[in-house]
């Protein structure tokens, strides 16, 4: 599906790289093992449109247009970051929507993609020094983060 998409190899790498942390976090959280390791190897199948914030929109309509399960959908959707409330999704440009991840599974795989760099898995701190660079120290993303690390892997 990711190929079908028009997804390059260097992002089926990184999506298999997420679904293995997600399988890990799954066991260790007896979330929907199936859903979760599915959703994250499809989580950035919107890649094989557009690289933008909004690949995330992309890839839950594609799911959609395959005939995907919604709950495969909706993940693929709330997986940017640790979520983005709707009031700043219109600010990025996003329909206005609510994209935090709600259900265990999508906080997994949304999780599990911060946690993954390309194929590599990184430290919460290398992640939130990452996004303090991008969006300033106060941003409220990093917040989220933050207590979506403290829910899921401590």
């Amino acid at each position: 599906m990711l190929r079908k998409a028009g997804c390059s190899e260097k992002v089926i790498d990184h999506c298999v790289a997420v679904a293995g942390l997600a399988s890990e976090l799954a066991k260790r959280h007896d979330a929907d093992h199936n859903l979760v390791t599915t959703a994250a190897l499809l989580h950035d199948i919107g890649r094989g449109k557009t690289h933008g914030i909004d690949h995330a929109v992309v890839g839950a309509e594609i799911a959609r247009d395959f005939g995907l399960d919604e709950r495969i959908a909706k993940i693929i959707e709330r997986h940017i970051g640790a979520g983005i409330p709707a009031d700043e999704a219109r600010k990025l440009g996003l329909p206005k929507k609510d994209y935090v991840p709600k259900t265990l599974e999508e906080k997994i795989v949304a999780h599990a993609d911060n946690l993954v760099m390309g194929t590599k898995k990184v430290s919460i701190d290398e992640v939130i020094k990452n996004m303090q660079k991008t969006l300033g120290k106060r941003h409220p993303a990093i917040q989220r983060m933050r207590k979506l690390h403290a829910e899921l892997c401590q």
